[in-house]
């Protein structure tokens, strides 16, 4: 890919980036987990939904 940059800007870019405070090791990104945790979020959330309303009526 290409930079709009002009080759200094790029340099400044660069170097930047490799500073140390600018690299960070990720973990790869888990998608089923990602599922799991909204379910798990919706499926409590339902819940406790359903408790309020038996309590309230």
């Amino acid at each position: 890919m290409t930079s709009r940059l002009n080759p200094d800007d790029q340099q400044h870019v660069e170097q930047y980036l490799q500073l140390p405070q600018n690299r960070v090791e990720r973990r790869p990104f888990r998608p089923w987990l990602l599922l799991g945790v909204i379910l798990i979020a919706v499926i409590g959330l339902g819940l406790l939904s359903r408790l309020l309303s038996y309590l309230t009526l």
